[in-house]
């Protein structure tokens, strides 16, 4: 079969790819993360006429970091790396002079927001009037309107939930102690709190002041922005609330109040115009909907490769690290096989002249992230790999991050966590109350033998010199660990150990000590890969590695085995599966055990993030 041939029945399958998947994904969005930080007057350009075209970016539904964050959540024109794209483009379209920002009641990450929030300031800067309008204003997009906006509109029955930001954690050991469930876990580094979720009722001093620090820390740029661009008054007034919008509007927060009809109408008055041309966001997509081409050319790996013209590739990481996909917890997330096969390609690949890895994990297996870490150092002495750090990248996540070379985080970006964890979950005490006992039976006549074989078991707990054993193990892999960032980030060793002890820290904390190169977004990560690859900026970005991760997803061995009633089926499985899963744990809440998967494939030692940590 020719290579035209078999994009034409690439195209055939995923039309019932996409029509059979609609059904699971329609009204289904990726999750949010983490949100960036009277008086001063704006700091709009004065220049800014607003004459010109008027451009709408629609910011109402969610732009995940990868086309793959949901199951056809988006095509790669409404992602993160899209928008940020479209800000490129705007800034040096002298027809632009105005833009209007619809943010409906989306609550975007800190990293996100604080990238979105420097690029529309850009816009003003360059002379282009921005009018911005939200039903309701979180932490984060309060930080949007004060930084990114001339005009700020808030809906009459809105509120301003200026509430300030708090970590919460997740303990379920009271729980686990009624059941008669063990946990047993060990743990390398002081601040590696992982598995108090299982282990505590509530967190430990160290694990209040890892994260109390590094809450404090991105507190201080949300206020400190906040303040640079509207004045102390509003800054101060950012824990005050929730606020209707009336006080909103009195406090500064908002200029005026109305509905998405008047602050149009006042962007469509100031540009003289009452064209709204669709810049970024679901109409801008051509025809709506799901985008079927656009989704081929990132199966075949044709996406913006334009017959081997130099370009630049983005490869989304996101989600929790695991070896193999479809487990349980995970949607799609961060998998040895395809992830490798991506990264070989493009060290093969000579018209690949730089790679942006953007990265947003939380961890999870530690054999995974080394093997990956391997891939990525061996990508990198090839060509040049920068790694953008968006709302997470922190244990497994930072690993992999530690192999590009040049990083660079937001300041609100949370990373480190250098250490391991080791353990499982032991239910036989439990079962054992109902009259349900395991019993061991080695080959071995030795002292010892059943505890060691029986040492993955889920009805029994370690003794003694099992529990020496698996620490021994965890040791080798925290050394490990250490290693890879002192070598990465061109750190003595003895450095690198003071600051990691699972401990994690904002991407302002981590450049002060090292962990990072350069503090920005993902635009700033393409500038410097094209610095790196000698790129013009008119060089093609392609987003790949997302196709491997949609098949693993549904456990399909590659694109010659999505045939019609293989992809019928396997999204069939899926859906059943998440049905009974949001039974138990709504989607919102998977992420943040997602790293736990690992375990429940048999491994005992993961580089994870403290599972149930949720920033507000």
């Amino acid at each position: 079969m020719s290579r035209g041939d078999r994009r034409a029945s690439r195209a055939r399958r995923l039309a019932a790819w996409v029509a059979a998947g609609a059904a699971l994904t329609a009204g289904a969005s990726a999750c949010d993360g983490r949100p960036r930080g009277s008086g001063a007057a704006p700091a709009a350009s004065a220049s800014a006429s607003g004459r010109g075209e008027l451009v709408e970016i629609d910011l109402t539904a969610s732009t995940p970091e990868s086309p793959a964050a949901g199951l056809f959540t988006a095509p790669a024109s409404r992602t993160f790396v899209g928008l940020v794209r479209t800000f490129e483009r705007l800034r040096g379209d002298d027809r632009v002079g105005s833009i209007y920002v619809r943010l409906g009641e989306r609550s975007p990450s800190w990293a996100q927001v604080e990238e979105i929030a420097r690029e529309l300031a850009k816009l003003r800067t360059s002379g282009k009037r921005v009018t911005c309008h939200a039903h309701s204003l979180s932490n984060s997009a309060l930080w949007l309107f004060a930084e990114g906006c001339d005009r700020r509109w808030l809906s009459p029955a809105g509120d301003a939930d200026a509430v300030g930001i708090a970590g919460q954690t997740l303990h379920v050991k009271g729980a686990f102690d009624k059941l008669g469930v063990q946990a047993e876990f060990l743990h390398m580094g002081r601040y590696k709190s992982a598995a108090e979720t299982f282990t505590h009722e509530r967190p430990s001093a160290e694990a209040v002041e890892s994260l109390g620090g590094t809450l404090a820390s991105i507190r201080d740029s949300w206020r400190t922005s906040v303040a640079s661009a509207r004045g102390e008054g509003m800054a101060s007034a950012l824990e005050q609330g929730p606020f209707p919008a009336t006080e909103a509007k009195a406090r500064g927060l908002v200029d005026e109040i109305g509905y998405e009809s008047d602050a149009l109408g006042e962007a469509r008055q100031a540009a003289g115009t009452e064209t709204l041309r669709p810049g970024f966001g679901p109409r801008a997509a051509v025809g709506g909907g799901f985008d079927v081409a656009e989704l081929v050319r990132i199966l075949s790996g044709a996406d913006d490769a334009e017959g081997g013209r130099p370009r630049l590739v983005v490869v989304p990481l996101v989600g929790s690290i695991a070896m193999s996909g479809g487990g349980i917890l995970d949607e799609a997330g961060i998998t040895v096989k395809p992830v490798t096969r991506t990264l070989r390609k493009l060290a093969k690949d000579d018209s690949v002249k730089a790679v942006v890895l953007r990265i947003d994990s939380p961890g999870g297996s530690a054999l995974a992230s080394d093997l990956l870490w391997h891939e990525i150092d061996e990508l990198a002495k090839k060509k040049p790999v920068v790694a953008s750090l968006g709302d997470t990248a922190a244990s497994g996540g930072y690993y992999l991050a530690v192999a590009a070379r040049h990083v660079i985080a937001e300041r609100t970006t949370i990373l480190g966590s250098i250490g391991v964890v080791g353990g499982k979950i032991v239910v036989g005490p439990a079962l054992a109350r109902f009259g349900v006992n395991a019993v061991t039976v080695p080959a071995s006549p030795e002292p010892g033998a059943a505890a060691r074989a029986a040492w993955l078991s889920p009805f029994e707990s370690w003794d003694d010199p099992t529990r020496e054993r698996v620490h021994a193990q965890m040791r080798a892999i925290y050394e490990l660990f250490l290693d890879r960032v002192a070598r990465g980030r061109k750190l003595p060793l003895d450095t690198v150990r003071q600051i990691a002890e699972g401990r994690i820290w904002s991407g302002a904390q981590g450049k002060e000590r090292g962990l990072v190169d350069q503090l920005g977004g993902l635009g700033d990560a393409l500038s410097r890969a094209r610095e790196l690859g000698e790129l013009d900026a008119e060089a093609p970005v392609s987003v790949e590695g997302v196709a491997a991760s949609l098949l693993e997803l549904l456990a399909l061995d590659g694109p010659d085995d999505a045939s019609e009633e293989r992809v019928a089926e396997a999204l069939g499985r899926l859906a059943r599966r998440r049905a009974e899963l949001d039974l138990l744990l709504p989607a919102g809440d998977r992420a943040l055990v997602a790293p736990l998967a690992p375990m429940l494939a048999g491994e005992v030692v993961l580089a994870a993030l403290p599972f149930g940590v949720t920033v507000r």
